[in-house]
């Protein structure tokens, strides 16, 4: 995979999106109604879900061998729609494989988007990360927003059920109330002064009605895809050069390491419209 002429086409190709599941399509889903003009790949890797709970080796492992695949499928750009990769294996993949692989391509995380918004959003000063064990326990966020805003105070909440709640559509029952009053209560009882919360986890989405009904008044709910769709269109009118080697044509294709069939049904929670999907391996 060094030499990238041998490997990777050079002919302008598609936007990657890719996730460890369902739950970037709420992330592909805002990004595509912000730009329809532009051809898309979504991969979900379905078969290996959920990288929550997955060391940082394996989730870069995975990761990678995600974003190979999208390379070798023509993409030029990836985006990482998945909270999990971009704290675990984001960094690692730009500065050791990149360069090796092409340096001319670029991946991308949905981390910094949504932090760069933090000091304008939050008046307290006070924000809460609700993610995965493996978003959490990186502490992507806190080092991102330290980075930024050293004065913002960030307090994280680990939800290890809402994931599971949302692939297995339970996001709307009675059971998930209770999870998701118990994060809640946890992490504003952590930080009082907590003024906005960052839904943390391209999943979560589909739970903010039971979140927005469990949540005190005054305290903003941030959910990620439509800032993450407002980057990139900035990102890619700033880099002129990627722009121009990204095709546009309005076409989007699925791909999953799961069953197509069950791919195809669990998308229609997440998006308006029937989609064909293809069942690949990535695992090499």
């Amino acid at each position: 995979m060094e030499a990238k002429n041998k490997y990777y086409s050079q002919k302008p190709g598609p936007i990657g999106v890719f996730d460890s599941g369902y739950g970037g399509l709420t992330i592909f889903d805002k990004i595509r109604s912000v730009m329809p003009d532009y051809d898309y790949i979504y991969l979900g890797d379905n078969a290996r879900t959920p990288y929550g709970t997955r060391s940082f080796e394996v989730v870069y492992q995975f990761t990678r061998q995600a974003v190979m695949k999208l390379f070798e499928e023509g993409c030029r750009l990836v985006i990482l729609a998945c909270n999990t990769a971009s704290a675990k294996a984001l960094r690692t993949i730009q500065q050791r494989d990149l360069p090796g692989w092409d340096a001319e391509r670029r991946v991308l995380g949905v981390i910094r988007p949504t932090v760069e918004l933090m000091d304008t959003i939050s008046k307290t000063k006070h924000i809460g990360i609700l993610g995965t064990n493996g978003t959490i326990s990186s502490g992507s966020y806190t080092m991102e927003i330290g980075k930024m805003f050293p004065h913002i105070k960030v307090t994280g909440e680990a939800c290890p059920m809402w994931v599971p709640l949302v692939e297995n559509n339970e996001f709307d029952s009675p059971g998930a109330d209770y999870f998701v009053k118990k994060h809640l209560e946890h992490v504003l009882s952590a930080d009082p002064e907590i003024d906005t919360l960052v839904l943390g986890c391209t999943h979560y989405p589909l739970l903010i009605n039971k979140i927005e009904a469990n949540l005190p008044k005054g305290i903003t709910l941030f959910s990620q895809g439509e800032y993450v769709a407002k980057s990139l269109q900035d990102y890619l009118r700033r880099h002129s050069e990627m722009d121009a080697r990204l095709t546009k044509e309005g076409r989007s294709r699925f791909l999953t390491t799961e069953s197509a069939e069950k791919f195809s049904e669990a998308a229609s929670l997440f998006l308006s419209d029937t989609i064909q999907v293809e069942q690949i391996s990535i695992d090499r």
